[in-house]
This record gives C-alpha cells, sequence and structure tokens, in this order.
C-alpha cells in the first residue's frame, strides 16, 4: 500500500475528512518550504500538495500566478523542491507529498531522471494539470518509477473522460468545483454534492475538492461530501504576508488548525 494510499485508508477508518493544503515551493521565501510544510502537518494537514512554480500556471489565478513569480525570482527550481522534500522526509516519514505543476519543468529535467529524483527524495505523486489523460502515457516514466498520478475532474468533464480518469487515475481524484481557475469565490455545495456522487459511481478512489474552500466553513460545506478538503488561495495570500520563515511557519499553523478543528467537528460523537 502506498503512502497517499494508506493515508486514506486511515481517514475512512476513522471518519475522518482529509485535510489538503497547497503551497507554491520557495514562496514566500525559498528557505521558509520545509518549516510551513512541518507546520501545515503540526495544524492539521493529512497530505501536501506542493506546487511546482511555472511562468505560465493556466489553470491558476492570480494569487498562485504571482506565488510562481515570486519563487521564480528566487530561482527556485526541480532541485531545490525536490531539496525541501528530501529534508522535510528527515522528520516526516508519513505525510504524503504530491508535487503539482506542469510538464515543462518535468520535460526540462528530465523524465526518468525527474522520477527517480522525486521518488528517492520521498515524493509519492504528481499531478500535472496540463497533461490530459488522454496523453497520460506521456508520464509513463513517472508511473512505472512508482509515483502516483493524480488526474483532474472538473464539473465539464464528460462521463466517457471520467471513465477513462478513473481507469487511470490512482491515490485520490482532484475534483475541481467550478469550471474556472483557482481563487474564484463560487463554491455550490450542492452542485458539488451531485457530481462527487456521480464520479464515485464508478469506483472506490477517495474524491478531493478543491478551488473555492477558504476557511473553515466553507472546508465543512465541502468536507460534508468529499473524503477530502483542499486549500490553495486563501493559504498562499497569508502565507505572501510573511516576512521570515518563522512567520510563514506560524501562518501556515494557525491558518490550518481551526479548519481542521471544523473538520473533526464533523466527527459522530
Amino acid at each position: 500500500m502506498t503512502r497517499i494510499d494508506r493515508r486514506f485508508a486511515e481517514l475512512r477508518a476513522r471518519g475522518r475528512k482529509g485535510l489538503v493544503p497547497f503551497i507554491t515551493a520557495g514562496d514566500p521565501l525559498p528557505e521558509a518550504t520545509v518549516d510551513i510544510m512541518h507546520a501545515l502537518v503540526e495544524g492539521g494537514a493529512d497530505l501536501i500538495e506542493l506546487g511546482v512554480p511555472y511562468s505560465d500556471p493556466v489553470a491558476d489565478g492570480p494569487t498562485i500566478q504571482h506565488a510562481s513569480e515570486r519563487a521564480i525570482a528566487h530561482d527556485v527550481g526541480i532541485e531545490a523542491i525536490l531539496g525541501w522534500v528530501r529534508a522535510f522526509r528527515e522528520r516526516d516519514t508519513d505525510t504524503p507529498v504530491v508535487l503539482m505543476g506542469y510538464l515543462n519543468p518535468i520535460e526540462i529535467h528530465g523524465h526518468a531522471r525527474f522520477a527517480a529524483e522525486a521518488v528517492a527524495a520521498g515524493v509519492d505523486g504528481v499531478l500535472v494539470v496540463d497533461v490530459p489523460v488522454e496523453e497520460a502515457d506521456t508520464l509513463h516514466p513517472l508511473i512505472e518509477a512508482g509515483l502516483e498520478q493524480i488526474f483532474l475532474v472538473a464539473p465539464t468533464t464528460t462521463d466517457a473522460r471520467l471513465a477513462a480518469i478513473r481507469a487511470r487515475a490512482r491515490g485520490f481524484i482532484y475534483y475541481v468545483s467550478f469550471a474556472g481557475i483557482t481563487g474564484a469565490d463560487r463554491l455550490d455545495p450542492k452542485a458539488v454534492r451531485a457530481r462527487i456522487a456521480h464520479i464515485r459511481a464508478g469506483g472506490d478512489i477517495p474524491v478531493a475538492v478543491g478551488f473555492g474552500v477558504r476557511d473553515a466553513a466553507t472546508a465543512v460545506a465541502v468536507g460534508e461530501l468529499a473524503d477530502a478538503v483542499i486549500i490553495g488561495s486563501a493559504l498562499v495570500a497569508k502565507l505572501a504576508e510573511a516576512k521570515d520563515a518563522a512567520a510563514a511557519a506560524t501562518i501556515a499553523r494557525n491558518t490550518l488548525a481551526p479548519i481542521r478543528a471544523a473538520l473533526d467537528a464533523m466527527l459522530p460523537t
């Protein structure tokens, strides 16, 4: 059983909802990333999505675009990110880490080299936004090396594509709660509920919901439906205010803790 599968199995056994924070690697300061990752776990994270900065992040809104720009200005690339994952693993061997980003940085690094180094560093999965399921074989070297391939499903995903995604997806399916970019405020719990039921009808892979989760209230609204909730832009925006690594870690911990508490309050007594 992989680290991601084990984590979702633990959550289900305890009737607990997963909390998945997204941060951009190297933002707001490169030296803060490892401390932020540990602080996220202390705040209640079950899995960490680590964004790989990219100059043309087409699926991301302004908040995450600016985070990528800040990280790129600090020359943050694949080698630095894998180094931070290795450093994180020195103290945490349990929390799954998924790299989320775009194909170009992987191609530049080299698929086989990236796969080997990512697995060795302790990365568990990849979500490559601009590799659709029809082109999933592009990432075969990564999957062969042992990385889980996470796929996005949107409200507009057809049943035929959903079936293809179910056949290939490992770890969990990332459901985008609305058609749009990250950071928008358009969460519709009723629509999300119907869509998750449809996704689950074809299998039992966990479904994590992102886009539109910004605080404890929205996390609970989504947590009533999904196996896990993903918080990205709201967290990244708060981290951007940090002036040093210690402040960033404190913001990460303090942002997640009330969301974790609200999700845990959903547990049956």
